[in-house]
C-alpha cells in the first residue's frame, strides 16, 4: 500500500480549500465533487475538516489506518477525521490543553458516525490495561443505549439523533481515559405521540417489540404487532438495513456493560411498555346535568394494564384524565376535562414520561462512567448536536435548534479568528484586521433578556388572561418590527407589506444560513410544556421503583405553586452553559455535509450541497483563513520537501532549518512579499506560490529519478557480470568435487567386496569348530542323564514298598479298635439311638456354625454392612439376632473410643451436613477435613500474645480471612476470631483489633452455591456494628466458619438459629449503598483461583472456575 508523506502528494483536487485557486463557490463545489467521486470524503479548511457522507462503507477506518495517522503531523497525510482526532488527543496529552470537537451539519450528514469515529480512534490510541479497557468499553457502549432511546428514522436519515449530545471524556496525566460525563439537549419528545409521514417513533419501541422474548413481552403485556399501538407509525415501521431484533440484543448487552442492574433494565422496559399502552387509551364525550362536557375512557383494559405496569391505582389515574385541579393560594378548584383536553393530558403525560426516562438514563450512565478519582482531569469534549434545519413547515423545535446553531456559528467565528490571531502573534507575523459577518445581532434578536423573541414568548406564557399564538405574534410585530433580520406580514416595516410569500400566522428570521419561515402556531403550548398537577401526583403515588424519581413535583408534601420554567428558558440556559464550557477548551471542527436526499452512494446533488456550504459558512471560513497567509509550514518539513530546488541545500543542509529555508527561498524567483518567516514556520501568502514550488519540485524529482535510473542500471549490469563470474567458479568447483566423489565411491566399493569374502571364509571356519565342540558336550550329557535316571527309579521302587507295609499295619489296627468300641457301646444306643444321633448332629452343626462365624465375622467398622450368608434355614432367627447384636456391640466399642472433643467435632460435621449438603459445591471437599478451630494457635504463638490478651472469652475459631474491598474487589488479610459472644477482626501484621461484632448483631450469613470461599456477614440495621455496613470475606475454611457461627450464634443471642442464605446473587450493605455480589462461572486469568472485580459502583462480580 502506498504511504503518503504529505498533504500535497498525489492530491485529488485540492486537499485543503485554503489552497483552492481561483476561490469561488463554483470551484469550491467542483473540488468537493471531484474528491467525492474518487472516494475522498474528507477535505480541510485549515484545521477544519469537511466530511461528506458517502452513504456506504469505505476501507479507510481499519486498524492499519489508525496506526498510520497515530502521532503524525496534521498536514503530513491526506485529509482524514483521524488526523483531527489525533491532533486533539496529542494536544490534550502532551500540552495539557482541554479539547472540544464540534460536529455540526444537518440531519443525515453523518454527525453521529463522525462522533463514533472520533471516540473509537481515541480509544484505540490511548493506553491499555484492564481498568482502562473497561472504561473505554463503557464509554463506547453508552452510544447504543442513547441511540436506541434518542434516535429515530426520519425522511432524511434512518438513524437521526433527535437530541443534542455533549460528552466530556476525562483523562489522567498519562492520557488514559478515566470516565466521562454526558449532557443531553432538547429531546424531541413530541415524536413520542406523533410522527410525520414517512418517519418512525424512537428506535426502542420497535426494538422491544421485535427483539424481546415471548416471555418478556408477556410480562410487559405487549404484542409483537406494531399496528396495535397508536403511537407507532405503520408506513415506516420496517426500515431496510436496520435489524431491530439484533439491535435490541445489542442494547441489552450494552446496558449490562455500562453497569445497569437487571432490575433497572426491567424497570426501563416497563416504562417503555407503559408509554405504548398510554397511547391506546381513547376517550368519549359525556354530557353532565349542568350542561358541561366531560370525557370518559372508552376501553379501560389498556389503562388497567398500564396501571399494573406502573403500580398506580386505576381509579386515581382515571380521575386525573377526567378532572383538573387548579390551586391558587389556599383555594382548590376542580374542573372537568373535555375530550380534547383529555387527549392533551394523555399526550403530555406520555411525552413527560418518556423524556424524563431519557434524562434518567443519561444520569444513570453518568453514574457508571464518571471518573472515580477526584484529582484534576484533562477533558476532551465531543459535541454531536442537530444541524441547521429549514423545512417546509418550521415550528418551535426548529426555532430553538437554529438558535443553538447561531450560537455555535458565533463561537466558531470568534474562536477561529482568535486561533488565527494567536498563531500570527506567536510566530511574530504582523496581524491585519479581517472583515467578517458577526451574527451576534441575530443571537441578540432571539436571546435578549428584554426584547428577545424567547423573552417575549416567556412573557406571553406567564401573562394572565387569554394567551394565544396570535397574541404572541402581535407582540413580535410590535417590538421587533424595525429589526433588520425580522420579517412579518403585519410588521410596521412597510417594505414587507406586499410580500405575499409570508402567511399571516408566520414570521421570518434571516439567519446566517439564510431566511427561515416559522409558523407561530404551537409556539406557546410547546414553550409551556405543561403537565397537569393531578397527573404528577398520580404518578408520584405509583409503587414502581422509578416513577417517584421521575415525578418529584407530585409529592403532596412539597407542593410548589410557582410555575415551572418554560422549555425555551431551560434550553437557553443549557446553551449558555454549553457555550461557556466550549470557550474554556481548544476547539476542533468537523463540518458534515449531506451529498443527496436519497441516502444513496455516488450521487452528488450540487444544489443541496451548495445550500449546506452557504449555511455552514464554509466559504467565509476559507476567506478568513486566506485573509492573511494561505499556507504555513514548519521549517523542518518545508526544507525536507523543497531542498532539491537549491544546490546549497541539496542533498543535506548542515545548519539550522530556518537558515536553510531562507537560503532556499532567496535562491528561487519568488517575490519577497509572497512569503514571511515566523519563529517556527514559513508563511506563504498566495496559493500560486505554493503551486509554483510544487511544480519546480516535480521537475527536480523527474531529473533526480533519471539520474537514479542511470546509476541503478550501471550498478545492475556490473552486479550481473560479477554474479555470472562467481557462478562459473562455483559450478566448476562443484563439478570437480562431484568427479572425485565418484572415484572414491568406486575404490570404496571394491575394498568392501574383498573384505566381505575374507570375513566370510573366517566365519565359516570358526562355525565348523564350534559345531564339533557342541556335539562332544551333548554326548557326555546324554550318558550322564541315562545313568541318573536308572538310579532314581530303583530308589522310588524301594520307597513305595516300604510305604505299603506301613499302611497295612495302620488299617488293621483301625479295624480292631473300631470292633472294640462297637462291642463296648452297643448296649447304650439301642434305647434312644435316633434322638441322640439327632442331638449330636445338631450340636455338631451349631459348633461348626459358630466356629465358622468366628473366621468370617466382618470388620469392626460401623458402616460395614457385610455379613456371612446363612448356612441352614432353621438358623434364620439366630442368624439375624446375632447380626443385630454384633452391630450394636461394635457401635458401642467404636463410641467408647471417642473423647469429648471428638464428639463435638462430629456434631459440628453433622450440623454442616444439614446446612450445606447438596446446596454448596464446596461442601464435599470439606467432609474429609477435620474442624481444627484454632488454625493460628493463638494462645501459643507469641506473635499474637497482645491479641490473645485483648480477647476475654475462649477462642472457638481463629483463622486468616480476606476482607473484600468494595472499591476494587481486592482482598486484605485479617485475623478472624470467633468466641461465644462476638466476632473479632484484627490486623494480621500488628494484631491490632479492627472491629468487634457481638453475635446478637448478626442477622444472617450469605454464601453462593459455587466452590468459592466468599461469605457475607449481614448486620442488624441500626446497631452500632452496622455503621460501616456489612462484611464481605473470603476464606479457605468457609464451611467450618459458617457452621460454628450457626452453632454458637443462636446460643449467644438466645434466639433462633442464624439464617444461612445460599444464593449466587445477593446484596451487601456498604455504608449507605447496596452493592450486588454476583457469582459467575468462568476461567479467571490467574489460574484456577477465584477472582473478584468491580464492574461498576453497584456490582461486584466473582468469577469462579468451572467445575468438571
Amino acid at each position: 500500500m502506498e504511504v503518503k508523506t504529505s498533504l500535497l502528494d498525489n492530491m485529488i483536487g485540492v486537499g485543503d480549500m485554503v489552497l483552492l485557486e481561483p476561490l469561488n463557490e463554483d470551484s469550491f463545489l467542483e473540488n468537493l465533487r471531484n474528491r467525492f467521486d474518487h472516494n475522498e470524503i474528507y477535505t480541510y479548511i485549515g484545521s477544519v475538516v469537511i466530511s461528506v457522507n458517502p452513504y456506504r462503507s469505505l476501507p479507510i477506518y481499519t486498524p492499519d489506518k489508525v496506526e498510520e495517522y497515530r502521532n503524525r503531523n496534521f498536514y503530513e497525510l491526506s485529509p482524514h477525521i483521524y488526523a483531527l482526532a489525533d491532533e486533539a488527543y496529542r494536544s490534550l496529552r502532551d500540552q495539557d490543553k482541554d479539547q472540544c470537537i464540534l460536529i455540526t451539519g444537518e440531519s443525515g450528514a453523518g454527525k453521529t458516525e463522525a462522533s463514533k469515529l472520533v471516540m473509537s480512534y481515541v480509544a484505540a490510541v490511548c493506553g491499555k490495561g484492564q481498568e482502562v479497557n473497561k472504561v473505554k468499553e463503557q464509554l463506547l457502549q453508552s452510544n447504543p443505549v442513547l441511540e436506541a432511546f434518542g434516535n429515530a428514522k426520519t425522511v432524511r436519515n434512518d438513524n437521526s439523533s433527535r437530541f443534542g449530545k455533549y460528552m466530556d471524556i476525562e483523562f489522567d496525566f498519562k492520557g488514559d481515559p478515566l470516565g466521562g460525563v454526558i449532557s443531553n439537549y432538547l429531546l424531541e419528545k413530541s415524536r413520542v405521540v406523533k410522527q410525520p409521514r414517512g418517519e418512525r417513533n424512537f428506535h426502542v419501541f420497535y426494538q422491544l417489540l421485535s427483539g424481546a422474548s415471548d416471555d418478556t413481552l408477556k410480562k410487559l403485556k405487549l404484542d409483537r404487532d406494531f399496528s396495535k399501538y397508536n403511537y407507532l407509525s405503520l408506513d415506516s415501521a420496517v426500515v431496510n438495513g436496520l435489524d431491530d431484533a439484533t439491535n435490541f440484543r445489542t442494547v441489552r448487552n450494552a446496558m449490562q456493560i455500562v453497569g445497569f442492574m437487571e432490575a433497572e433494565v426491567q424497570s426501563v422496559l416497563e416504562l417503555v411498555a407503559a408509554v405504548l399502552k398510554l397511547g391506546n387509551i381513547e376517550f368519549k364525550p359525556e354530557s353532565r346535568c349542568n350542561g358541561t362536557d366531560e370525557s370518559r375512557i372508552k376501553d379501560k383494559n389498556d389503562l388497567k394494564e398500564m396501571c399494573e405496569l406502573l403500580g398506580v391505582e386505576q381509579s386515581v389515574l382515571e380521575r386525573a384524565f377526567s378532572y383538573r385541579t387548579v390551586e391558587a393560594k389556599m383555594e382548590k378548584v376542580s374542573t372537568t376535562l373535555n375530550v380534547a383536553q383529555a387527549y392533551y393530558a394523555r399526550d403530555a403525560l406520555a411525552k413527560n414520561l418518556y423524556s424524563r426516562l431519557f434524562s434518567w438514563l443519561v444520569t444513570r450512565i453518568n453514574e457508571s462512567i464518571k471518573a472515580q478519582t477526584k484529582t484534576r482531569h484533562k477533558v476532551m469534549g465531543v459535541l454531536d448536536i442537530y444541524g441547521f434545519e429549514i423545512f417546509e413547515d418550521n415550528s418551535f423545535e426548529q426555532f430553538i435548534i437554529n438558535y443553538c446553531n447561531e450560537k455555535l456559528q458565533q463561537i466558531f467565528i470568534e474562536l477561529t479568528l482568535r486561533e488565527e490571531q494567536e498563531e500570527y502573534v506567536r510566530e511574530g507575523i504582523e496581524w491585519t484586521n479581517i472583515e467578517y459577518f458577526n451574527n451576534a445581532i441575530i443571537c441578540d434578536l432571539i436571546e435578549n433578556n428584554q426584547n428577545g423573541i424567547l423573552a417575549m414568548l416567556d412573557e406571553e406564557c406567564l401573562r394572565p388572561g387569554t394567551v394565544t399564538d396570535e397574541t404572541f405574534l402581535d407582540k413580535l410585530n410590535t417590538i421587533c418590527a424595525e429589526h433588520q433580520h425580522f420579517e412579518s406580514r403585519l410588521s410596521k416595516n412597510s417594505k414587507f407589506l406586499n410580500d405575499h410569500s409570508l402567511p399571516h400566522n408566520c414570521f421570518r428570521i434571516q439567519h446566517y444560513a439564510g431566511k427561515v419561515l416559522y409558523r407561530a402556531e404551537g409556539f406557546v403550548d410547546k414553550n409551556n410544556d405543561l403537565l397537569y398537577r393531578d397527573l404528577s401526583q398520580a404518578m408520584y403515588k405509583a409503587t414502581h421503583s422509578l416513577i417517584k424519581q421521575l415525578f418529584p413535583e407530585g409529592n403532596p408534601a412539597k407542593v410548589n405553586l410557582k410555575r415551572p420554567p418554560t422549555a425555551g428558558f431551560q434550553f437557553k440556559a443549557s446553551v449558555g452553559t454549553l457555550m461557556k464550557n466550549l470557550q474554556t477548551k481548544n476547539p476542533n471542527y468537523i463540518r458534515c455535509v449531506k451529498p443527496n436526499d436519497k441516502k444513496a452512494s455516488h450521487i452528488f446533488t450540487e444544489s443541496l450541497v451548495r445550500h449546506q456550504v452557504r449555511y455552514l459558512g464554509l466559504m467565509e471560513n476559507v476567506r478568513v483563513r486566506r485573509a492573511g497567509y494561505a499556507f504555513r509550514q514548519i521549517y523542518e518539513p518545508c526544507l525536507e520537501r523543497y531542498k532539491m530546488l537549491c544546490k546549497r541545500t541539496w542533498p543535506h543542509w548542515r545548519g539550522p532549518a530556518r537558515e536553510g529555508v531562507e537560503v532556499l527561498m532567496a535562491d528561487l524567483p519568488v517575490p519577497a512579499e509572497e512569503f514571511s518567516f515566523g519563529r517556527s514556520k514559513i508563511f506563504i501568502r498566495n496559493p500560486r506560490t505554493l503551486f509554483f514550488l510544487e511544480e519546480r519540485r516535480r521537475q527536480c524529482l523527474q531529473d533526480l529519478a533519471t539520474l537514479i535510473q542511470k546509476i541503478y542500471r550501471g550498478w545492475k549490469c556490473r552486479s550481473q557480470f560479477l554474479l555470472l563470474k562467481k557462478s562459473q567458479i562455483v559450478v566448476a568447483a562443484w563439478y570437480r568435487r562431484y568427479a572425485q566423489q565418484k572415484k572414491y565411491q568406486r575404490i570404496k566399493s571394491a575394498t568392501t567386496v574383498v573384505q566381505s569374502y575374507t570375513r566370510g571364509w573366517q566365519a565359516r571356519k570358526l562355525l565348523r569348530e564350534l559345531k564339533y565342540q557342541k556335539r562332544c558336550e551333548e554326548a557326555v550329557t546324554t550318558i550322564s542323564a541315562y545313568w541318573h535316571g536308572t538310579q532314581a527309579r530303583r530308589e522310588l521302587r524301594r520307597l513305595k514298598e516300604e510305604a505299603r507295609r506301613k499302611h497295612a499295619v495302620a488299617v488293621i489296627w483301625a479295624y480292631w479298635q473300631g470292633l472294640k468300641v462297637r462291642r463296648e457301646y452297643r448296649k447304650f444306643f439301642r434305647a434312644n439311638a435316633g434322638k441322640k444321633i439327632y442331638d449330636f448332629i445338631i450340636q455338631r452343626i451349631m459348633q461348626k456354625y459358630f466356629l465358622g462365624l468366628k473366621s468370617t465375622v466382618p470388620s469392626m467398622s460401623p458402616i460395614d454392612e457385610n455379613w456371612p450368608a446363612r448356612p441352614y434355614l432353621f438358623l434364620d432367627g439366630v442368624h439375624t439376632e446375632l447380626r443385630r447384636m454384633f452391630h450394636l456391640w461394635r457401635c458401642k466399642k467404636y463410641r467408647s473410643q471417642f473423647t469429648e472433643e471428638k464428639k463435638a467435632v462430629y456434631e459440628e460435621k453433622l450440623e454442616a451436613s444439614e446446612i450445606f449438603k447438596d446446596k454448596k459445591a464446596l461442601y464435599p471437599s470439606s467432609v474429609s477435613q477435620p474442624f481444627k478451630g484454632d488454625y493460628l494457635e493463638i494462645s501459643k504463638n507469641p506473635k499474637y500474645q497482645k491479641l490473645n490478651s485483648a480477647v476475654d472469652e475462649k477462642v472457638l475459631l481463629a483463622d486468616v480471612v480476606n476482607k473484600i474491598n468494595r472499591a476494587n474487589g481486592k482482598g486484605t488479610a485479617r485475623i478472624f476470631l470467633l468466641t461465644k459472644k462476638s466476632v473479632v477482626l484484627a490486623d494480621q501484621k500488628t494484631g491490632q483489633v479492627k472491629a468487634s461484632v457481638p453475635l446478637p448483631d448478626l442477622t444472617s450469613v450469605s454464601v453462593s452455591t459455587q466452590s468459592d470461599g466468599f461469605f457475607a456477614l449481614r448486620l442488624k440495621e441500626g446497631s452500632a456494628s452496622a455503621v460501616k455496613g456489612d462484611f464481605l470475606f473470603s476464606s479457605e475454611h468457609l464451611i467450618e466458619i459458617i457452621t460454628k457461627l450457626h452453632r454458637f450464634g443462636a446460643t449467644a443471642a438466645d434466639r433462633e438459629q442464624l439464617n444461612v442464605d445460599i444464593s449466587d446473587e445477593f446484596l451487601v450493605q456498604f455504608k449507605q449503598d447496596k452493592v450486588c455480589v454476583k457469582f459467575v462461572q468462568g476461567a479467571p486469568k490467574n489460574g484456577n483461583s477465584v477472582s473478584c472485580k468491580r464492574k461498576n459502583n453497584r456490582l461486584l462480580e466473582v468469577s469462579v472456575p468451572t467445575t468438571a
